[in-house]
């Protein structure tokens, strides 16, 4: 499907979309710019995008693959392509993954998880299937026996690993403990979390030939973010221009960003996608430009929509949803997601502020805190598989919660990881 000019792309929309429709209703009827239109609302955005009597696509759920992303148990994110626009997303990446270290000939395993309407494996597979330079492509999972995983990588002289931070990690560790390595693997391709520092020299004590570098940027629901660039900074990437458009917005404004060194959340609109349209969709995480080229923009972690705790997805208002459910007193006064990164994992402390009574405020984090590993399963296998912390909870009074510096607002997630 080749790129729509965006005049017919939002006349398509607003007319197919009742979301959409509602969401554009003050909007003039000839847009040229993607300035003249809001940011999508998140929350109104996945209330509307629903498996029945759905208001966000553009017509009938008769053709599409169905994935799911992050979300509690109760409310899960279910995201549509149709067979031709799937085809094209990863014929896009695929192509990317040469910037990311992709050769012809290589063999890649592919360490990513599948299974439960979750893309990254299907994702990463079928990019490598579509990209242009020959590839041997070994579907082995996250999931696999890393024993068996480290078997198959030996067999087969595998020359690239494809996972998450966390599962490559996990495979070091496999190795270092059992005295081996895998000096044959000369790239190990990341996504889905940020790669730090102190994860590297476990990374190399197993692959002491391997180069970490980012898989590209993408997401199930957001699309196209951005594609590796060469250089010795894996958080830099470029904008897949011209499928998509990135933009970096003042989070107090709304503004757009143009200068470099300036932080910024990022907003993705795609100009492919008519099924489930994304025009103005908060990615969910921060970013500045670089000035280093065109579209050249580094990713600083996630933004206040949602948070990433190694392999784990939350969506602050989940959690908030969950803390207003379990407080029936109504004690917890503001809610605040910490997430810090040290002994090689991160870890999730959940700020409450309440009132100056102590009294209960014990059995109340513990019902927040069972019911938090109870709607979001994956947190808790993290957890017990090492990955990452147990979750912590930390009562504060209200005047302790970390605010915005200019405006007094309350900032939702507190990211005190140190990406390098």
């Amino acid at each position: 499907m080749p790129v729509q000019p965006l005049t017919e792309l939002i006349r398509f929309v607003r007319r197919q979309s009742p979301f959409y429709a509602d969401l554009y209703a003050g909007v003039p009827e000839n847009v040229t710019e993607l300035t003249q239109l809001p940011v999508v609302p998140q929350a109104e955005f996945w209330r509307a995008n629903t498996p029945r009597d759905n208001r966000l696509l553009t017509g009938p759920l008769d053709e599409a693959v169905v994935f799911k992303s992050g979300g509690t148990t109760g409310s899960p994110k279910f995201s549509f392509y149709t067979r031709e626009e799937w085809r094209e997303f990863t014929g896009a990446f695929g192509a990317g993954l040469l910037e990311s270290g992709l050769r012809p000939g290589h063999r890649v395993a592919d360490l990513f998880y599948a299974g439960e309407l979750y893309a990254s494996f299907s994702f990463v597979l079928d990019s490598l299937h579509r990209s242009p330079v020959s590839n041997v492509r070994l579907p082995i999972g996250g999931a696999a026996p890393l024993e068996s995983t480290v078997h198959t990588l030996e067999q087969f002289d595998v020359e690239v690993v494809a996972g998450t931070p966390t599962t490559l990690c996990a495979l070091a560790d496999h190795l270092v403990a059992a005295g081996r390595q895998l000096p044959r693997v000369e790239l190990l391709l990341f996504g889905g979390e940020s790669l730090y520092r102190d994860q590297e020299p476990l990374l190399a004590q197993a692959f002491p030939n391997a180069r970490p570098r980012s898989v590209g940027y993408a997401s199930v629901d957001a699309g196209l973010l951005g594609c590796a660039v060469p250089g010795p900074d894996s958080r830099v990437h470029r904008a897949f221009t011209p499928y998509s458009t990135v933009e970096i917005l003042d989070e107090e404004s709304g503004e757009p960003i143009t200068e470099a060194g300036v932080p910024g959340k990022v907003v993705v609109s795609d100009l492919r996608r008519r099924l489930m349209p994304v025009l103005r969709y908060p990615a969910g995480d921060r970013a500045e430009w670089t000035g280093t080229g065109p579209g050249h923009f580094r990713i600083l972690g996630r933004s206040q929509e949602g948070v990433r705790v190694g392999p784990v997805s939350l969506y602050t208002e989940d959690v908030q949803d969950l803390v207003r459910g379990a407080d029936v007193a109504g004690r917890v006064t503001g809610v605040q997601l910490v997430v810090r990164h040290w002994d090689g994992r991160d870890g999730l402390r959940l700020r409450l502020a309440g009132d100056g009574d102590t009294a209960g405020r014990d059995d109340l984090a513990e019902a927040i805190r069972k019911q938090l590993l109870a709607d979001r399963a994956s947190f808790g296998d993290a957890v017990d598989a090492g990955h990452i912390h147990p979750l912590s909870v930390e009562w504060v009074r209200h005047g302790e919660l970390a605010v915005n510096s200019r405006s007094g607002k309350l900032i939702r997630v507190v990211d005190e990881r140190m990406v390098s």
